[in-house]
């Protein structure tokens, strides 16, 4: 996912949002950059301190420059099996799921986290730049179904505490001792409405959902909560946390922490050229869906994808594993050295940096299916000069088992 973000290039002529948060970026000295036509932190300190903050200890992280938008209705769970790939009637109440939304062609407009708050309400979380779009997508798709959708973007906030303390600083801030369990208790993927307790002394009260969801690897939450109420909430979390080592962080740990967990990023592994099966990521397509009276469910793009699951991809989505010191980076070319010291380029990568964590190059690239395999030796031109790269299963890092 999501969540997540993309790196889509803004309108130039078209000024980037503020966050609800952004003068809170502001005071605490952010250097602010454009991204999915918002400004949003980039980093407050260092993209190294605030990456090992959130795996050693927990980062909060401002991510309300991603889209809401909410399906209601009787017929909502229908609407959004015909405009989604997976099945999202088969959500219960309280959980979510990571689904994509597709053209007729297969290809991936977006990929989504979708909650089923209650039997017939739905909140879709799409990316920053892709949420007017997927708004649209969903009006348009929606259309017959007894249902509504409203966008909510504008009117919501949503911060992240991400790291093996989220789950300490998230519950010390739940009003009610009973919400305190549910959130303790709550399963990956799943969500609940907790009243949260927030300003000086705790005084104060704000509704908010929360969420066992993130980008990060790490265990964490995700708040949403009303835009007005988003500063008072970041500067609670921020008090409660600092003590046990809890930092603000930007779009560039998010970034780095997700290449690490092998998720991808819309933009860059995901894109309009791009099926869900070539990202290995067919599992979210559900072909099988089927209405309540047992015929086949179409949806938006199902041919196509059905035909594409038939036939074998011509590229494939791996990790690699960097040998040197000198990072890939999106766009570069994956080579096959050849005697003589030529190359034949046989893919190409799509997000690439030195792992904080592991303490190596890793990077995610699109390879010809012949040189998928895990342990095929590769290389990555690094202007002009091939560094060697060794294909590995993503992802690159799953975080202990008792954290």
């Amino acid at each position: 996912m999501t969540d997540a973000t993309d790196q889509h290039t803004p309108d130039l002529h078209t000024p980037d949002l503020h966050s609800p948060l952004h003068d809170e970026h502001v005071a605490l000295g952010a250097n602010l950059t454009s991204f999915g036509g918002w400004l949003m932190p980039l980093r407050y300190t260092s993209d190294l301190a605030e990456h090992r903050a959130v795996r050693a200890a927990a980062g909060l992280f401002d991510l309300s420059h991603m889209g809401e938008v909410e399906v209601a209705g009787p017929q909502a769970a229908a609407a959004l099996d015909h405009a989604l790939v997976g099945n999202l009637s088969a959500v219960t109440p309280g959980r979510a799921r990571y689904t994509m939304i597709c053209a007729e062609d297969g290809s991936v407009l977006d990929d989504l986290v979708v909650y089923r708050l209650a039997p017939e309400r739905f909140l879709v979380v799409a990316n920053a730049s892709n949420a007017p779009l997927v708004t649209r997508e969903l009006v348009a798709r929606a259309a017959g179904f007894d249902s509504t959708v409203t966008d909510q973007g504008a009117e919501t906030a949503l911060v992240a505490v991400q790291g093996p303390r989220a789950a300490e600083i998230v519950t010390g801030l739940v009003a009610a001792p009973d919400d305190v369990q549910i959130v303790r208790d709550m399963k990956y993927y799943a969500a609940a409405p907790v009243t949260l307790t927030v300003g000086s002394g705790g005084a104060a009260r704000v509704d908010a959902l929360v969420a066992r969801t993130g980008y990060t690897g790490e265990d964490g939450f995700e708040l949403f909560v009303p835009a007005d109420r988003a500063a008072a909430l970041w500067r609670t979390v921020l008090a409660a946390g600092e003590p046990l080592g809890l930092v603000p962080a930007g779009l560039s740990a998010r970034d780095s922490l997700r290449l690490e967990a092998g998720m991808p990023l819309y933009g860059h592994e995901l894109d309009t050229t791009t099926t869900p099966y070539e990202a290995g990521l067919g599992r979210v397509v559900k072909l099988d869906k089927v209405a309540d009276d047992g015929t086949p469910l179409p949806f938006v793009g199902r041919d196509a994808l059905a035909a594409r699951r038939q036939s074998p991809p011509a590229r494939v989505l791996v990790g690699l594993r960097g040998v040197g010191k000198r990072p890939a980076r999106a766009g570069y070319d994956v080579v096959l050295p050849a005697a003589g010291g030529e190359t034949r380029v046989i893919g190409h990568v799509t997000s690439g940096a030195p792992s904080p964590t592991l303490g190596y190059p890793i990077a995610m690239a699109y390879v010809t299916p012949e040189m998928s395999a895990e342990g095929t030796e590769l290389a990555v031109d690094v202007r002009g000069r091939p560094e060697p790269v060794v294909v590995v299963p993503l992802p690159f890092y799953r975080r202990p088992q008792n954290s």
